[in-house]
Order: C-alpha cells, then structure tokens, then sequence
C-alpha cells in the first residue's frame, strides 16, 4: 500500500457521525486484531527505544484498506502529492497573487516621496535596480524549493527549511530570527498604514465639511484597536492554501488604489500645467544638506520594502500544484510577471506623485492631503487600501503562525490544548447518507497564539505611528540577507557553484553591493525615527 493512516485519537468531528463512528469501530477491529500475530501483507510497526525491540504491532493490510478508503488515502488515489499531503491545487496565475498582494502593498504610495528625494534620474533608476535584484535573486530562490532534482527531490515547505537543507550552523539560526522579526515588523508597518488609511477618510471628510483651514486633528489609536480586532478574525484562517481567495480579493484592492492614486497624480499634472520636480531631488535650501543625505538614504529604504517578499516566497510556491511543470518554473513566470506589474504601477505612481507635487510629495500619496477632492474618491481608495493590507497582513504572518504552532506540537505533542482539532459546524443542514455540513476546525492553540500575536503588534503599532521611517528601516533591514543574502548562498550550495569562479564572484558583488545599500538606508530611516521621537507622545498622537 502507498498510505498507512491510523485513527487519529487527537481528532474529533461533530459534522459527519457516520463516518467518524465507523473510523471507531475500524480502530477497535484492528486492536483485536494485533493479537493474532503478523502475517503476510499486513503493515507491522515495531515499537521500542535505543534499538531494542520491545513489541510489534500488525495491522492487517485488509483491515488499513478500510480506513484508508475512509479517509481517501485509496492506492492509487489521485488526492494527495508525493509527499503525502492534499494535493496542491495553485498556479501561475495564483502565486502571482499572492506576490501582488504582498508587493504592492502601502510601500507604492510613499514612492513619490522617495522619487523627490532622489530626483527624476537616481528616483526611476534606483526602482529598476530593486525590480531586477528581486526579480534575479527570487528565481535563484524559487530553484531551492527542492532539494536536489527540481521536479523530485525533496520539498521544502518553508524558506527556514530551505536555510536548514542548504546551509548549517549557525546561519540557520540568523535566518530564522531575521525573517519572524522581519514578519513582526511588517505586521506592525501595515497597521500603522491601515489605521492611516481609516483615519484619511474621516480626515477627508472633515476637510470637505469643514474646509481645508481646519486641521481636522484626529488619533490613529482607535483605527489601528479596529484593524487589529478584524486581523484576529482573519487570523483564523489555518493556512495558505485556505486564503487564496484573500489574496486576490487583496491584489483586486491594490490595483483600485493604485489606479485611483495615479489618476489623481495626472489630474493634478494638468491643473499645474506641467511637470514639476527636478533631476537631482529636492533642493538644499528646502533641506539642509545633511537632512538631503538622510532622506536620501532613507528612500533607498523605502523602495526596497516596496520589492519585499522574498521571504515568503517558499511559502507561496509551495501552494503550486505538482510537476510538471516543475515548481520552480512556475514560479519564476509568476515572479516575471508580477513583478513586472509591480515595477510598471510602481513607475507610475510614483513619477506621477512626483510630477504633481515636486519637492512637496507628501510621505503617503492618498493620505497625505496632498489631494482634498473629490473627497469621495479619496475615500474609495484608502477603503481600498485597508482592505488589500488585512489580506497582505494575513500573507505575510501565515509562516510564522506555522513556525509557532509546528514547533509547538513538536514540543508537547500530546498536548490536547495543542494538538485537537474540534469541528464547529458552519451551518445546521444535515444532508442524507450520515453528511454533514461544512466545518470550522476550531484549534485553542491557534486561537490562543494567533490572537496574542495580533494583540502584541497592535498596541507596539500604536507606540510607533511612523509611517515613512518605519517603512524604511523595515525595507533596509529585510533587503539584504533575506532578499539576497540568504537565497545567494542557497543557490551556491544547491548548484555547486565553485568557489572563485566567474559566476561565484558575480553572485558574491551583488550581495556585498546590496549590503552596503543596506546598511546606508538603514541608517537613514533610524535618523528619521530618531527625529520623529522628539516630538512624539504615546497613545497621543494625531493627523
């Protein structure tokens, strides 16, 4: 047989009876029969420690055929991956999806703010630079998902278990503790930028029945308590595969603002007469020269968490369904295409954003107040922008709830808090034949964490509402190792790559160039928090 399943005792389903009352008697049928001995074809399991054979349990193959056919696990069933899970179902069109959702995410609306700092030569340069080194070091990546052949060698679920496969020691342990901070850090910036987003359409509001002399003065704190009560509800959702729908709920939302926000750029491009902006950025005068460096520095930061999600990559592929083509095919013309689209919306918006309000480009394009009308518009778009940031949230934060809960099973995997799954039923029509409804597998552990994980993220999003420089100083900290670094190094060790060949040395400049970047943008985005924290009141401060 190809599947060998055993009744699973931490399982309990409320919404099928019949077949769970069937799975019972199957199991008791193979107790009695262990008792018999082994015999020829049945499936034994010798059970001990330190090699010595304590006892062998048999179960009689007939006997597994029956709760095999009740699970599905059937010879030759045609539901399940070489690797034994269900069979995954994404394609190219899926996993471009999700990159979209989590690409173009907040960072596109602070790029024309970047572009002013840097002019309209370095501005759209530096973007076509991010858009290649991701592009590049993604499918060098999307080639680590297996280890060994591309279509049968061993997969690995997670980027950390494409670190581990690859690499040892101790940067294993660095690639870890860099990717969930790096995922804590997104889930704070994206609910900053959603509370921002709430609090504009109330602003705009204001501005449109009040005038735009008033300072409709107003606090993110209850708009962030919002989005993170709707995170906890998403959170819920066990994984990836289950989330697909979100994901292009999420990529449709970002185009609307997006679209919205260019429209709005070109309108205002018309109503000036021209073009503004320059080709070095904005003047020193306006700033003083080292405030030009900082800022500067600081809008490399910006366009590189605009580029971010490599390290989710592993992950998305992981949704694609089995060869052929292989995996990593699939996934470098989902990376061709969505980051194409990314870099031409990017372009876009921020040239355009750019263009209509020159050195005075505000940090966030919709919500800003660099446009006032039409307030209804306005208010679509940032609508649109908190929708597509609770699906990008739930995108980026699906590993580490897997890591956690992984490692917690691992831990205390007769834990019944941990490990049980209950069946909460969805709806109250039974169906004939002993069927049931649909179900929610209500797991405490995942609750529990999941809810805590959001708690956490929102009130620290609370104490830091830093937009721009926390934007990035994220983008700076997560580009280097996690976007080129670490999938670099995987690729050197899963192709053999020589050490001091061509090909080896090109590979270690991109790397040692993209850290340098790293570290300067780094370094401006911590000027400008510094900075901000002068005049900054927890739990107080208004827009």
């Amino acid at each position: 047989m190809t599947h060998h399943t055993k009744f699973n005792p931490n399982y309990i389903s409320i919404c099928n009876p019949a077949s769970s009352l069937s799975l019972i008697f199957t199991s008791l049928f193979l107790s009695w029969k262990r008792v018999r001995g082994s015999r020829r074809g049945d499936f034994c399991k010798e059970m001990g420690e330190n090699g010595v054979v304590a006892s062998k349990l048999c179960y009689p193959a007939a006997a597994m055929e029956v709760v095999a056919a009740e699970l599905g696990h059937t010879a030759g069933s045609k539901l399940y991956d070489d690797d034994g899970r269900l069979k995954r179902t994404g394609t190219m069109w899926t996993a471009s999806a999700h990159i979209i959702t989590a690409v173009i995410g907040s960072g596109v609306l602070s790029l024309g703010w970047a572009i002013a700092q840097l002019g309209w030569v370095a501005g759209p340069a530096v973007m076509l630079l991010f858009s290649f080194v991701t592009y590049y070091t993604s499918a060098l990546l999307a080639d680590c998902y297996r280890s060994g052949d591309e279509s049968t060698g061993k997969r690995n679920y997670t980027y950390m278990d494409a670190v581990n496969a690859n690499l040892s020691g101790i940067k294993v342990q660095v690639c870890g503790f860099l990717q969930y901070a790096n995922i804590v850090g997104v889930a704070i910036g994206y609910t900053i930028a959603a509370s921002i987003s709430m609090l504009a359409i109330k602003r705009a509001n204001c501005f449109h029945v009040e005038g735009h002399g008033d300072p409709c003065n107003i606090s993110s704190t209850p708009y962030m308590i919002i989005f993170g009560v709707a995170e906890i509800f998403f959170s819920q959702i066990p994984d990836f595969d289950q989330i697909s729908w979100l994901s292009i709920l999420a990529a449709v939302m970002s185009f609307t603002y997006s679209t919205i926000g260019l429209g709005l750029g070109v309108v205002q491009v018309v109503a000036n007469g021209g073009v503004k902006g320059s080709l070095t950025g904005i003047s020193i005068g306006v700033v003083t020269p080292m405030d030009k460096v900082w800022r500067s520095l600081q809008a490399f930061g910006d366009i590189a968490f605009a580029y971010s999600y490599s390290l989710i990559l592993i992950e998305i592929q992981d949704t694609i369904r089995a060869p052929p083509p292989s995996e990593s095919r699939v996934m470098r013309r989902a990376t061709v295409v969505s980051v194409a689209v990314t870099t031409l919306f990017y372009m876009l918006c921020g040239c355009t954003g750019y263009a209509a309000f020159g050195d005075a480009a505000p940090g966030n394009l919709l919500t800003g107040f660099g446009f006032y009308e039409p307030f209804w518009l306005l208010d679509v778009a940032n609508a649109a922008i908190v929708v597509h940031l609770v699906g990008a949230y739930q995108v980026y934060c699906q590993p580490l709830f897997a890591f956690v809960e992984k490692w917690a099973q691992q831990r205390w995997p007769k834990s019944w808090y941990i490990t049980k799954d209950i069946d909460v039923p969805l709806s109250l029509s039974g169906g004939g034949g002993g069927g049931g409804g649909r179900c929610y597998k209500l797991n405490l552990f995942r609750l529990t964490w999941r809810s805590a994980f959001v708690v956490a993220t929102t009130v620290v999003s609370m104490l830091l509402p830093f937009f721009n420089d926390v934007v990035g100083f994220l983008g700076a900290v997560g580009f280097w190792p996690l976007t080129v670094y670490f999938p670099v190094e995987m690729y050197i060790v899963q192709k053999r790559i020589p050490r001091w060949s061509t090909r080896w040395v090109c590979l270690q400049l991109l790397s040692l160039a993209c850290l340098a970047i790293t570290v300067a943008s780094a370094a401006g985005s911590i000027a400008g928090i510094l900075s901000d924290l002068k005049v900054y009141k927890p739990f107080a401060t208004t827009y």
